[in-house]
């Protein structure tokens, strides 16, 4: 199976599956001398964790990150950087009755169409519990990119849409609620919304926005490793992504040339940002704002018709343990990947000055 790896000189291939006995990676390319906290990467990881509020799964992991190379007295030493996860609360039985047929919208079917074979344990490889992984490696991106910020947070689930924009929130206020989103009011409907969901044996979806700011002018390669390309495959790689919008957005075409057009200040930055940050597939310097959308989580506990492996129909349930809706926990991933991206671009930024 490829396409582990992600990064091109701050690389991060990850391992493991959501019922073996672990899961983990190894960072390549970090630079030494890098002061990291492994506290703060323990927070990001808490903050994606399972069962810590009563609107997501309630698999009881505690995630801790052992790291076993990389890092000597506190700083990085720029050899790869390998840790690990130790999966402790799997509950593989959940999974027997699917042994021999398909979820619908899982990568069940397909996983067995192209390899033959399948860890129906809770998708095995396929599943959302390999992006813990990629909190860690995201952890330590964020602490390489020093003085630049990045905050997400949870703006739409289902119909329930934010109408600020991010200028006008506390962006740090989003960790003040399980639902993640920064208006409290907002937060305190969908939060009530998922439980209902959830209550009913399903699910929903939603947006998570996030924003880097501080991103210095000249990150992104032309052609196509364009900055916002990249950022959008970061983003297109979690799993239950099914859209990735930066700037303006799909609300770009409603607006004529000179309307979207961002006007510069004699300093090089411009009046408005309609851009999102990124001009000609290269940051600006400007604030860089996307969207990124989640579809609802594809195990509904409700009865269900699908296939088996002959292709006979059968009716089966959804069972386990299950996100009502994957917004809340998906934040800090958002984060981590937003990082990786910026950290890679960083160190190609300085191979390619004279």
């Amino acid at each position: 199976m490829a396409g582990n790896s992600f990064g091109n000189l701050f690389r991060v291939t990850t391992f493991g599956e959501s019922h073996g006995r672990a899961i983990g990676g190894v960072l390549d390319g970090c630079p030494a001398g890098i002061s990291l906290d492994t506290n703060l990467i323990q927070k990001d990881l808490d903050r994606r964790k399972p069962g810590q509020s009563a609107i997501v799964t309630q698999r009881k992991e505690p995630d801790t990150v052992e790291i076993y190379s990389g890092i000597f007295e506190g700083k990085t030493t720029g050899t790869p950087i390998g840790f690990a996860i130790h999966n402790t609360n799997q509950k593989s039985k959940d999974y027997g009755h699917i042994k021999d047929s398909y979820r619908p919208s899982h990568a069940d079917y397909v996983y067995d169409q192209k390899y033959g074979f399948r860890d129906y344990r809770g998708g095995g490889r396929s599943s959302a519990r390999e992006t813990a992984s990629r909190v860690v490696a995201g952890a330590i991106a964020k602490q390489f990119l020093k003085g630049i910020e990045i905050h997400a947070f949870v703006s739409q689930v289902g119909n329930l849409k934010l109408e600020k924009s991010y200028l006008e929130l506390d962006l740090n206020a989003a960790e003040d609620n399980m639902v993640r989103c920064p208006d409290q009011e907002m937060a305190s409907k969908m939060e009530d919304y998922i439980k209902a969901i959830k209550k009913d044996g399903d699910t929903i979806g939603g947006v998570i926005t996030c924003v880097a700011k501080n991103v210095p002018v000249g990150l992104g390669e032309p052609v196509f490793d364009k900055l916002h390309a990249e950022l959008g495959k970061a983003m297109l790689s979690i799993n239950a992504v099914k859209g990735f919008e930066y700037g303006s957005g799909f609300e770009g075409v409603t607006m004529k040339g000179s309307e979207h057009n961002d006007p510069f200040n004699a300093d090089g930055s411009t009046k408005t940002n309609h851009s999102g940050g990124v001009q000609g597939g290269i940051s600006n310097g400007m604030d860089i704002y996307f969207n990124v959308a989640f579809k609802p989580v594809a195990t509904v506990i409700q009865g269900y018709e699908t296939i088996d492996k002959e292709g006979n129909k059968v009716v089966t349930q959804g069972k386990g343990r299950h996100d009502p809706c994957v917004v809340p926990r998906a934040v800090p991933i958002v984060e981590a990947m937003t990082a990786l991206v910026l950290a890679d671009y960083t160190l190609l930024s300085r191979t390619n000055k004279i």
